[in-house]
């Protein structure tokens, strides 16, 4: 069994990870790239669904209490920038990452389609939410196509580059991280 000690280290670590990843960015119009899903991603394999999770609801709860962490900075009227919804994504994708890489032995491919789930899931809120928020709040309405254009199909290859980094990742720490936590039995 893990040590209280050694969890809440784990996911401040990712929480510090995933606030420099927002700082590490490609500009793309309306959605900029960011390193955050991979960071968020691994937090999920590595911490598991429920702990890597909520690292990443900590990381946003952090960034809307004022801490300039996200990739526009922070606060609670940050709510009402269109690209909310892809951190509200961020924590439900990695759940359900987490969850489904460790249903089973946690092989490549496995991880890989775990991973290309909660990037799924993660666009998902992302996308809606861009939409509504644009086009119901803030007056400045956005059409299907251009929202698919620039928030999928000039972000979805440098993540998915990144969800085949993180499975290389995983499928290489996940024991190292198992036999730690059997050393501390």
């Amino acid at each position: 069994m893990k040590s209280k000690t050694y969890d809440l280290v784990t996911m401040a670590m990712f929480v510090a990870l995933i606030a420099v990843g927002a700082y590490i960015k490609i500009p793309i119009p309306v959605c900029p790239f960011t390193l955050q899903y991979l960071f968020t991603m691994l937090a999920g394999l590595l911490l598991g669904a429920r702990k890597g999770a909520l690292s990443v609801a900590v990381y946003v709860l952090l960034g809307l209490i004022g801490l300039p962490i996200f990739t526009e900075g922070g606060g609670i009227g940050y709510v009402f920038v269109p690209t909310f919804g892809y951190l509200i994504g961020f924590i439900a994708g990695t759940f359900l990452t987490g969850y489904l890489a460790h249903k089973g032995k946690p092989t490549f491919v496995r991880i890989l389609l775990s991973n290309l789930a909660g990037l799924a899931v993660v666009y998902a809120f992302g996308m809606v939410y861009l939409y509504l928020i644009k086009n119901l709040y803030l007056g400045s309405p956005i059409g299907i196509w251009p929202l698919i254009l620039n928030c999928f199909l000039l972000a979805v290859p440098g993540d998915i580059v990144l969800s085949i980094l993180g499975a290389f990742l995983a499928q290489r720490l996940i024991p190292i991280l198992a036999r730690r936590e059997n050393t501390n039995e």
